[in-house]
Formats: C-alpha cells, sequence, structure tokens
C-alpha cells in the first residue's frame, strides 16, 4: 500500500523519509510511547507527528501514512513494514540489496569485485551495506533478502565438522 501511495518515482524518498521516523521512535522513547500509547487521543498523537514531520522535513504523503498506522494501532510494526516496503521497492526496480559481514574493512576493489559477483548471483543490480563483525575469523558472511552465502572460515569449519561426523 505504502508503495503505491507514494508511486515509484517518490518511493527512495519516502522510504528515507519512514525510516527518519522509525529512529526518532528509536531515540525518544518519549515520541515512541506517545505514538504507542492508547492514553492519547488520535488528534493529540495526529498534532505531535505534523508537527515533528515539520520539524525533521517529512513529506505530507509519509506524515500521513505515519497518521494512519498510528490511527490503526499498526505503528509497533513500522519497522517490519519499512522493510517490507523496501524488498517490495527493489523487487519492482529490479535491485537487490545485500548485508555483507566482514572481519574487516573491505577494500575498494574487493568491494567492486563482490557486487559483480553478486550481481551474476543474484540477476538484479545490488546495493551492498558492509557490517563489520569481528566474531568472524575470516571471508564474508553474505545475506541477500532471506538467503544467506557463508564463506566465511567459521562457516567453512562447520561444514568440514558435518563432514567428518557423517564419516
Amino acid at each position: 500500500m505504502f508503495i503505491n501511495v507514494v508511486g515509484m518515482e517518490g518511493a527512495a524518498q519516502a522510504l528515507a523519509e519512514l525510516t527518519l521516523i522509525e529512529q526518532l521512535m528509536a531515540k525518544s522513547s518519549g515520541f515512541r510511547s506517545l505514538l504507542l500509547n492508547p492514553g492519547f487521543s488520535q488528534a493529540e498523537k495526529e498534532g505531535a507527528i505534523r508537527k515533528v514531520a515539520e520539524r525533521v522535513k517529512i513529506s505530507d504523503r509519509v506524515t500521513k501514512f505515519v497518521v494512519y498506522l498510528t490511527g490503526s494501532r499498526l505503528i509497533a510494526a513500522l519497522s517490519e513494514i519499512l522493510r517490507r516496503a523496501t524488498e517490495i521497492y527493489l523487487e519492482k526496480k529490479k535491485q537487490a540489496k545485500a548485508v555483507v559481514f566482514t572481519p574487516v574493512q573491505v577494500a575498494k576493489g574487493y568491494e567492486e569485485r563482490l557486487k559483480v559477483s553478486l550481481k551474476k548471483l543474484v540477476d538484479r543490480d545490488v546495493e551492498i551495506e558492509y557490517v563489520i563483525d569481528s566474531s568472524l575469523l575470516g571471508g564474508v558472511l553474505v545475506k541477500v533478502g532471506s538467503t544467506m552465502y557463508d564463506s566465511s572460515v567459521k562457516g567453512q569449519l562447520r561444514l568440514l565438522k558435518d563432514e567428518l561426523i557423517k564419516g
């Protein structure tokens, strides 16, 4: 519904604005409580949302959507709604988002090679987010959508252990 309301051309900006609302809810327990608490009237909630939206420059469409979520008592699911809306947007744009977990900072040359490899693997343009995970011994762990690709040392050792146990 969200993508249909804002349109494909405005979806990227609208998703960024919705992410900002999500971050504000995470940072400010008062704002989160106001939106979730049934003790506040819908008019009070809407007034607060509009003031916050004006201050952080949120578009009217996204503001109306947040007001709708609050009135429908769905605002608690904002993170999930945002995640799913992003997936739908990327799918319609023939893009994918990958999260790459690495033990160290990745060199620029490797970033390009990884992007090309992932594009071939998923047959889409790939936007990559890098997360440094010091628990990895080496290699990388890649998550594209709900699929995990594990080429970490830890993952390879786990596979080796499973093979040795099988005989």
